[in-house]
């Protein structure tokens, strides 16, 4: 391997893919990444076996060739390198890696490439492609919702539907649901339904650009992997198999109250209620349509017996009969934090039944947040 790159292109390369080196690596090489000469440039590649990162970067090629090195060590070094050209030239004899760079010179042993797993660029044509913004801002609104517990594998995946020209993002663990659909660039022939590991979207949305770039996603016959494309990078993920639950029926399709509030005194207000609750199981109350003195038509509570207490009062638009409940501050926290919208639409159906927080003007996303049952 002879190639030169320019230092700021291949930084950022080692920036993107580093995200799927695996930290606790059951096999060595599992902690490097793949530098290999493709397509007149460098095509650098990490993977945890969950996830890979293909980048490809810019550059010179004088002589072919292939090695991984330390995936820390080399990201760091190029990091710390002036914004100039970088020379990398392979010791095929010692498996050595030689970086120059203005004054400065670097050797670092490598380990053979036969060793790393195949990352593979699935060669199936794409099943559609959806803007880069657009998806971004959709997996923000879904997939803090999964589950983190793996005792039920298939709830720490994020349900993903195409059908038609529609995207629809589904994720769920016991106590919350989130849907958000977002529109495709174009149709897809037949409709798709996969469930992708919530961590592999979390990276997929550190990548994504945030413009109108087109993302394609491929899926293999098999349903076993998913890829995402854009212009340059590379992510495949495996899929995880199983029936994801039916969420439908938990969605309430009526309310007998509503209130509407400013996304940001809504949070603001459970933020501060939140550190009375973390003494009291993190529950926060919730009073609408009963007009404290101030007049304001939305109370949120938090009491600790042996801390003290909170009370805000919020100006809201109000429709339908008083109704009091109680959330995990976390999970409202959660969903006001990652709602895309100015304003929050809160909808009860009395203090037992789910709540519903929907974005004002926003059709394409709900979620749900199941109540917590208190003494009084």
């Amino acid at each position: 391997m002879n190639v030169s790159v320019m230092q700021e292109n291949l930084a950022r390369g080692l920036q993107i893919v580093s995200r799927a080196v695996s930290s606790r690596a059951t096999l060595p090489v599992l902690a490097n990444v793949l530098l290999k000469t493709e397509n007149a440039g460098l095509k650098l590649t990490a993977t945890n076996l969950e996830i890979g990162i293909n980048c490809w970067v810019p550059g010179k090629v004088a002589e072919e060739g292939e090695i991984t090195v330390p995936a820390k060590l080399i990201t760091d070094l190029v990091a710390s390198l002036p914004n100039q050209r970088i020379d990398l030239q392979l010791s095929v004899k010692d498996r050595t890696l030689k970086l120059v760079c203005a004054g400065s010179r670097s050797s670092i042993k490598g380990i053979d490439a036969d060793e790393f797993p195949v990352v593979a660029a699935i060669s199936d044509a794409p099943a559609t492609s959806v803007e880069a913004r657009a998806l971004r801002e959709a997996l923000g609104e879904v997939v803090f919702a999964a589950a983190s517990d793996e005792s039920r594998p298939i709830l720490t995946g994020v349900l993903t539907k195409l059908s038609r020209e529609t995207m629809t993002l589904a994720a769920a663990d016991n106590y919350r649901i989130a849907v958000r659909s977002v529109k495709l660039n174009t149709a897809v022939a037949a409709e798709l339904t996969i469930v992708v590991p919530a961590r592999s979207y979390a990276e997929l949305m550190r990548i994504l650009p945030d413009a109108d770039d087109p993302i394609e996603i491929t899926v293999t016959p098999n349903k076993s992997q998913v890829l995402f494309h854009v212009e340059g990078i590379d992510l495949v993920s495996r899929l995880i198999e199983g029936q994801f639950p039916n969420y439908e029926p938990v969605i309430p399709t009526a309310h007998t109250s509503r209130a509407v509030l400013d996304r940001e005194a809504f949070l603001a207000g459970t933020r501060r209620a939140s550190i009375f609750a973390r003494d009291s199981a993190n529950i926060v109350k919730i009073e609408v349509g009963a007009d404290g003195s101030d007049g304001n038509p939305v109370s949120i509570t938090a009491h600790a017996a042996d801390i003290g207490d909170n009370a805000d009062s919020l100006e809201a638009t109000v429709e339908g009969s008083a109704t009091t409940i109680a959330f995990n501050a976390r999970y409202l926290i959660d969903a006001l934090s990652n709602l895309g919208s100015d304003e929050a639409a809160l909808e009860l159906s009395g203090p037992l039944a789910p709540g519903v927080i929907r974005g004002v003007g926003k059709d394409d996303y709900v979620h749900v947040i199941m109540p917590v049952r208190t003494a009084s």
